[in-house]
């Protein structure tokens, strides 16, 4: 009797769980093949440094786990159309599946080959996988895409979330693939390994461990740096790991068998949904990477400041929390929330460099970096994307820092050179009494910078250039 073969393609899916694709090849084929392409197609934005290293790394996690279940993970680097036809006729398979992506240029690419396969008689279906609901799947009530995070959020939350998808079960075992290492990772990448447990494992074990032990303090920690209060969850989903419905519903299930988790609950799934609301822009919109989703900010007069774009980029500006969030990334390929918006406020408002100089740095340094949060965030700190914050919103790195990070403890995990000011001056050490910066060991432009800039003066310098656009 003959067999069928059956192609997955993977995309930013990397997981056995709640994967349709993979579950749709296994109902459909006696062997399954799963590829993955390096894709050099025009249009497609390549991964930054820290997401090629996190790539490697959850590429030879994914081989091994389905080779555990049978499945035989191919690795090609060219255009994508080819590298699939050349698997189709390599392995004999008769269908693809794959998961969507919503990208503009991901979208055409992915209909182009559905198309072409279709034409030379193998039949490709591709599922719903990566987001909570699909970008066309809810509108405003004038039927169309939504502008404004709230009335999303109501939308989606009323919506049915689909279930996730049980993992196949096991085919007999094959030899993993080895997953050449030769995909231009940077060597400065490397100093990631430590912070992070690459892999669908890791990401389930990242989600028990919060909703069991940090969810109570999510709400109000997420805003404290120094706080091991968010979920680090956003290289995994960047990866798909493990997928939101997966988190949705893990979330949902403890809301009902604990009542008194319900507000926790409800907050944390509301930045979840955030991610949604960008893909949703993401999807309906120009290349959000480098067209403001606001028009009338298309023409504020950027400066031209590489010194200060470099020192920005080093944590040496002379904020300490600004800086502090810089050397974070820099080190672990991670910031915590509050202070991505705070570095980017301060880049975009206070220095007028274009904010998609920064949205490029974050993403070849952040491990997370995706094509639809990345920019989505930078355009709403900058006040170009749809429901930004206002543009005469400018964060004061100072206050904040006194706010939410009154006794230092972040700001001195990553700028040690500053571990002996009091807590009064570890903010603004440009203010502290030479008494006292003498005694703490600090040398203002030495050991550590003057702030390269005038917040108030810098503040007003915003605002009047965004009149001028």
């Amino acid at each position: 009797m003959p067999q069928n073969t059956a192609l997955v393609w993977l995309r930013n899916d990397l997981r056995l769980s709640d994967n349709p694709a993979l579950s749709a090849a296994f109902k459909h084929g006696d062997h399954v093949i799963a590829l993955y392409i390096h894709e050099t197609d025009p249009g497609l934005r390549s991964p930054g440094g820290a997401a090629r290293w996190w790539l490697h790394h959850s590429l030879q996690d994914l081989s091994r786990s389905l080779a555990e279940h049978g499945v035989r993970l191919v690795v090609s680097t060219g255009n994508a159309l080819q590298a699939i036809q050349n698997a189709v006729k390599d392995n004999g398979a008769d269908a693809v599946f794959w998961n969507r992506r919503y990208a503009p240029a991901e979208v055409a690419i992915d209909l182009v080959i559905k198309d072409a396969l279709k034409a030379g008689g193998i039949p490709a279906q591709s599922f719903a996988a990566n987001v909570l609901v699909e970008p066309w799947s809810i509108k405003t009530k004038t039927g169309n895409p939504y502008s404004v995070y709230t009335p999303f959020w109501n939308t989606l939350k009323a919506s049915d979330i689909a279930a996730p998808v049980r993992t196949p079960s096991a085919k007999p075992a094959v030899r993993p693939a080895t997953v050449d290492a030769d995909y231009a990772q940077p060597q400065w990448a490397e100093k990631l390994v430590p912070h992070w447990r690459i892999g669908e494992a890791g990401a389930h074990k990242i989600l028990a461990d919060f909703l069991d032990d940090q969810l109570d303090d999510y709400a109000q920690g997420r805003d404290f740096p120094a706080r091991e209060a968010t979920t680090k969850l956003s290289p995994h989903l960047r990866f798909g790991e493990i997928s939101p419905r997966q988190i949705w519903h893990a979330a949902q299930a403890l809301a009902l068998r604990e009542p008194g988790t319900a507000d926790a609950v409800n907050k944390f799934l509301s930045e979840l949904a955030w991610r949604d609301f960008n893909y949703h822009q993401l999807y309906h919109r120009d290349d959000i990477a480098t067209v403001p989703m606001q028009a009338k900010y298309a023409d504020i007069p950027w400066r031209n400041a590489p010194a200060d774009l470099q020192a920005w980029q080093r944590g040496k500006t002379g904020f300490p929390l600004i800086d502090a969030g810089m050397r974070e990334l820099w080190a672990t390929g991670f910031m915590q929330n509050r202070v991505r918006m705070l570095t980017a406020s301060l880049l975009a408002k206070n220095l007028l460099i274009d904010w998609r100089l920064g949205e490029q740095w974050f993403w070849d340094c952040l491990c997370d970096a995706d094509s639809a949060n990345n920019p989505g965030n930078w355009q709403w700190v900058a006040g170009s994307g749809l429901d930004a914050a206002p543009y005469f919103r400018i964060f004061n790195p100072v206050v904040q820092g006194e706010r939410f990070d009154a006794d230092g403890r972040y700001v001195r995990q990553w700028i040690p050179e500053l571990a002996g000011l009091p807590d009064k001056w570890i903010q603004q050490p440009y203010a502290a009494p030479s008494e006292v910066l003498a005694a703490a060991g600090v040398a203002l432009g030495d050991t550590y910078p003057r702030p390269i800039v005038d917040l108030k003066l810098s503040r007003e310098r915003a605002l009047e250039a965004a009149k001028r656009s």
